[in-house]
């Protein structure tokens, strides 16, 4: 179909036409140079042919969003929004590159690089969804890069509130990337459902496709739309993805709502945890703290991150060292040495060394030895009341679980007394298998299991990044359905 051309670019004081960068179904995006100050700005102006009064609401609820999101790192920046002198809106925004939506189809992006791409942008969203803002257009080709090669999440033009959607209009669909209950008309978008883009966003990041895009098969619009219900995506075919990762996005690409981490946040701890599984420094994940203005930026980067559970003596707990006072610079004599000192020989007299007899050197060693003794017995006494005391980490108990005709098991325990800020750690073992660890805030977990499987949860309770006592373990016998 032919596409087509470009409007012309508006005359905009104070900026200097170069180009036109692209364009879509209702706004053109062009080149400019800003004059003062001196800079290459993108500017996205509507189409005079498709401008209405609703369309201005739109216009201006995207630019409202925009300014209210930008000053997020992983949300593109914008600058400035008006109407030009013939009557087009435009937004002048942060210039940014779209080369990601284009190599990621033509050659294979490194999992790192994919993974720090995803907790990035899923930090965006989850700025967002704390805002109450649904995005509603999550796919590749709305996450551009910066000059410094920052992934920026775009495009807010459908993006609604979450509050208040009853009388919404039916707006344009991605459907390689639209979760099931949006394709279906179940919902106009909910935060399960942009965790569901978020996840087939990474999903074709890695696999160079849509989830549900069969290499030189049928891929129609209801093709793509039959798999999607079906939720059963195709499997990334690379050796360097671990089956953890591709584990952490089928389930965030659930058929069931219930069944996909509970926000954005949540993915992007499973996402976190694949980091270190792989041996990578985690991504700090960019989420603004109620009492950010309070704390020191390391202890904010500190706290965006999860460490992986603790396992004996594991590094996700660091010792703490206290600073060490200076020692004067009095110099000490060695074992067994005794030093000049007045008596009935004089000040005088020579100072006697190691021949000052054995039994003064056994009582001396044996004065050392019992320091070493005391202060490691003192070291010992002390993990053990800071972890019986200090941790304050509380353990889940009781954990039930219910099985249903359809082979659905929904685990649930009662709340062991968790802040703000924590999140349960739940790890499913399926026939003697255990999976990779989900992170979510909500106290019950539902799994999928066949008839005959024995399925198995245990639950830890994760404290900015530290781990506490794992759960006793709660197995469930599916042939009992």
């Amino acid at each position: 179909m032919a596409r087509r051309l470009p409007s012309q670019p508006p005359v905009l004081p104070g900026f200097s036409y170069v180009h036109v960068l692209g364009s879509g179904g209702f706004a053109d995006v062009f080149l400019f140079e800003q004059n003062m100050p001196r800079r290459q700005v993108a500017v996205k102006v509507m189409l005079s042919e498709v401008v209405n009064d609703q369309v201005r609401q739109m216009f201006q609820a995207e630019a409202n969003l925009m300014a209210q999101l930008s000053a997020h790192p992983s949300i593109l920046t914008v600058y400035q929004a008006s109407v030009s002198s013939d009557g087009r809106p435009f937004l002048v925004m942060e210039l940014c590159s779209a080369s990601l939506s284009e190599r990621y189809r033509r050659e294979p992006l490194p999992v790192p690089e994919v993974l720090r791409i995803g907790i990035k942008i899923g930090s965006a969203i989850e700025t967002a969804h704390r805002a109450g803002v649904l995005h509603r257009d999550i796919k590749p080709s709305n996450i551009l890069l910066t000059a410094y090669g920052h992934p920026v999440l775009s495009d807010f033009g459908i993006a609604s509130t979450l509050t208040g959607q009853k009388d919404q209009d039916s707006v344009g669909l991605s459907i390689p990337w639209s979760a099931p209950e949006v394709l279906l008309d179940e919902t106009p978008g909910t935060i399960a459902s942009e965790v569901w883009s978020l996840a087939a966003t990474v999903y074709s990041l890695l696999a160079g496709r849509s989830p549900f895009e069969i290499p030189g098969g049928a891929n129609t619009s209801s093709d793509l739309m039959g798999r999607i219900a079906r939720a059963k995506p195709q499997p990334i075919g690379r050796p360097d993805v671990p089956s953890s990762l591709e584990e952490v996005l089928r389930r965030a690409m659930s058929r069931r709502p219930e069944q996909r981490p509970a926000s954005a946040l949540e993915l992007v701890r499973e996402l976190q945890l694949v980091e270190t599984e792989l041996g990578m420094p985690q991504t700090a994940a960019e989420i603004a703290m109620d009492d950010w203005a309070l704390g020191t930026v390391a202890d904010e980067e500190e706290r965006t991150r999860l460490r992986p559970v603790a396992t004996g003596s594991s590094p996700s707990q660091p010792n703490r060292r206290r600073r060490r006072r200076p020692v004067e610079s009095t110099p000490y004599a060695p074992v067994g040495t005794v030093r000049e000192r007045s008596g009935p020989e004089g000040p005088h007299s020579k100072s006697r060394t190691s021949d000052a007899g054995p039994g003064f050197r056994r009582l001396a060693w044996a004065l050392a030895g019992a320091a070493v003794l005391v202060a490691g017995l003192g070291a010992i006494a002390l993990v053990v009341l800071l972890r019986t005391v200090g941790g304050g980490i509380p353990v889940v108990s009781d954990i039930e679980a219910e099985l249903d005709s359809g082979g659905r098991v929904e685990f649930s325990w009662p709340d062991p007394g968790i802040d703000d800020g924590d999140l349960y750690q739940v790890t499913v073992t399926d026939e003697g298998v255990p999976s990779a660890p989900t992170v979510q805030e909500a106290p019950r977990f539902v799994v999928d299991a066949d008839p005959g499987d024995t399925v198995c949860v245990t639950v830890t309770v994760n404290r900015n990044g530290t781990s506490g006592a794992p759960s006793a373990e709660k197995c469930v016998d599916a042939a009992e359905g």
